[in-house]
């Protein structure tokens, strides 16, 4: 089945992602602490920041493709409600990509298992 732009689901993807990338990023997180914790004097340069840090990049990434396709979209429709739902979505998808990058700011600065 192919999912239309203009299909409501759009409207709870983008946060639903975002939902779902904040438990993963601390879930990993308190796993790879556990399992195998890097140096503290590593600060945070190692290899479980890198990891989260490129992780978190590709699903920004991907929020924000969905953002300008949908963004591209809203002007190819007519009515007025398809437009309108094409871009919320877009709009959301925007602000899942960067509650994305706040939740995972701090990857960039703290040592991760303190």
């Amino acid at each position: 089945m192919r999912l239309f732009p203009h299909h409501g689901v759009h409207l709870i993807i983008g946060l639903t992602v975002w939902s779902v990338w904040f438990v993963v990023l601390y879930g990993g997180l308190s796993v790879g602490c556990q399992l195998a914790p890097p140096l503290l004097a590593e600060g945070a340069v190692n290899w479980l920041n890198i990891l989260l840090g490129l992780s978190t990049l590709m699903v920004v990434a991907v929020l924000l493709a969905l953002a300008r396709h949908l963004w591209r979209q809203h002007a190819g429709h007519e009515q007025q409600v398809r437009r309108h739902i094409c871009m919320t979505a877009a709009a959301l998808y925007l602000i899942s990509a960067f509650a994305t990058l706040a939740v995972a700011l701090p990857v960039l600065f703290l040592p991760p298992c303190i």
